[in-house]
């Protein structure tokens, strides 16, 4: 309890940038993530061949392997260029965070856009015509039938895949960006606690675990789309 009261604002610190890399990545992967399902649906080769070896290359390396491509790779060739340096941009390009969390959004968007593919098959086509029968559009029917009917069936998977993503946020210590992770080490590395700071972080990511899961099952009983 000594430890939490005195490092309350380093841990408030993590959680606010662990929470936050969680809501990004989420938000902008699962937008990303149904772009990446359409292309794959597309009859186009021209489309979904490069959204196919998109997520083959994404899901079939490491997250980590990626986030030090980006931070290391692309922030040192950032670093290297005065004009960039010199830009606005620089003050975003410079800051492990904005690494991590475009890592973490292309790695939802690699695996929510193949499950949401394989969602967006499942949906009946009895349903989707009866759309186009009341006269809808194909979008609109994608929209108002396929898309909605694909995220109720697959509001289990989405649940777990959101975990992981929670879980994915801890790799931001790998690259000095102060998350719950990050915070706890800080800790452990000025008090030479080794137990007490990893098992708070680890009760942390519990609750936020099954906060999570909490929430999926509201959303899956409040969505009207069933049987």
């Amino acid at each position: 309890m000594d430890i939490i009261m005195e490092y309350a604002d380093l841990l408030l610190e993590g959680l606010s940038a662990t929470l936050s890399l969680l809501i990004i990545s989420l938000i902008f992967g699962f937008i990303f993530a149904i772009l990446v399902a359409l292309a794959r649906l597309s009859t186009s080769k021209l489309i979904a061949y490069p959204a196919f070896l998109f997520t083959s290359i994404i899901r079939g390396t490491p997250l980590l392997v990626q986030i030090y491509i980006y931070y290391y790779g692309l922030g040192a060739l950032f670093s290297q260029m005065p004009e960039i340096r010199s830009s606005f941009l620089w003050t975003y390009l410079r800051d492990g965070y904005w690494y991590i969390a475009f890592a973490l959004i292309i790695s939802t968007a690699g695996y929510l856009g193949e499950v949401i593919r394989g969602g967006l098959l499942s949906v009946p086509k009895g349903e989707v015509e009866a759309a186009r029968a009341f006269g809808m559009t194909g979008f609109k029917a994608l929209l108002r039938v396929r898309l909605p009917r694909a995220i109720y069936l697959l509001t289990p998977t989405l649940a777990g895949e959101t975990v992981l993503l929670l879980k994915s946020t801890a790799l931001a210590s790998t690259i000095a960006v102060v998350d719950l992770l990050g915070a706890a080490n800080r800790i452990r590395s000025i008090t030479f606690e080794v137990y007490k700071p990893l098992l708070l972080v680890a009760i942390i990511y519990l609750l936020m675990t099954l906060l999570i899961e909490f929430a999926f099952r509201r959303i899956e009983d409040r969505i009207p789309v069933k049987g």
